[in-house]
């Protein structure tokens, strides 16, 4: 592996869909997602999903990048302590609310209702329940974005791919081209925490959209694919040791 594959940056995305919140460190625990990666969900139509039994569901069933692409022009923020969720359009605080509390729900649900009206199919609902990730997949993993990856997609499609248009959890510099690939099945190390790579992430229509001004302006999976042979970007890692990472950290196999 190269001496010099470091993390470059650490994201994650509380409720899915919405803004990217930078971290400089964080904790890995086995079997877990990136801690409140995906704690939440925004309903969009009854999707039977039942807080008391979670179970994963097609991401078609919330609010998400790959339909909704108006989502990428808000900028949202989401404390822990407080669970307090703030929405920016436009420039200026339009809804907050404690994500604990049915009162907060519904503030934030109702900027939805107007915000999204024509694509809604019902009511929308903010979705929690404890120890759920709304993630793509049913398994609790962290998504690893190869950077240098990310360069050769740009150098194929001619234009500037921004990162975040994968919504990734941990950033990596310092690998050459494709390495997440050759890297399923075995395990890589940060920090004194472990990650299995298990799996390849195809990604969707959601890459095309440009997450600051929401345009949908590229077409990411046929470059890869037309490119490439895949339409594949990135890695899911399930962690398998736990431990703190930070960005700089360095990564081993």
């Amino acid at each position: 592996m190269t001496a010099d594959a470091r993390i470059h940056a650490i994201y994650r995305y509380p409720v899915k869909g919405l803004t990217p919140e930078p971290l400089p460190r964080t904790r890995l625990d086995v079997g877990a997602t990136l801690p409140a990666d995906r704690r939440y969900a925004i309903e969009n139509g009854p999707s039977a999903f039942d807080p008391a039994a979670p179970r994963h569901q097609p991401k078609t069933r919330y609010l998400m990048l790959m339909k909704n692409e108006r989502l990428a022009r808000l900028r949202t923020r989401y404390d822990d302590e407080s669970r307090t969720f703030a929405i920016v359009s436009e420039g200026r605080e339009t809804a907050r609310g404690d994500l604990g509390t049915p009162q907060g729900r519904a503030a934030i649900e109702q900027f939805f209702s107007g915000y999204c009206a024509d694509e809604l199919r019902g009511p929308p609902k903010i979705l929690q329940a404890p120890g759920h990730s709304f993630s793509d997949v049913a398994r609790k993993v962290v998504s690893i974005i190869n950077l240098a990856s990310v360069a050769a997609l740009e150098g194929a499609i001619g234009a500037a791919v921004d990162p975040l248009r994968f919504r990734g959890n941990i950033y990596v510099s310092g690998w050459p081209a494709w390495r997440e690939f050759e890297l399923l099945g075995q395990e890589i190390e940060i920090s004194g925490a472990r990650l299995k790579i298990v799996k390849r992430i195809v990604r969707c229509a959601a890459t095309n959209v440009d997450p600051t001004t929401g345009i949908r302006d590229l077409a990411i999976p046929d470059a890869l694919m037309k490119t490439f042979g895949h339409a594949d970007c990135g890695a899911y890692g399930e962690v398998v040791g736990a431990g703190d990472i930070a960005i700089g950290d360095r990564l081993r196999s």
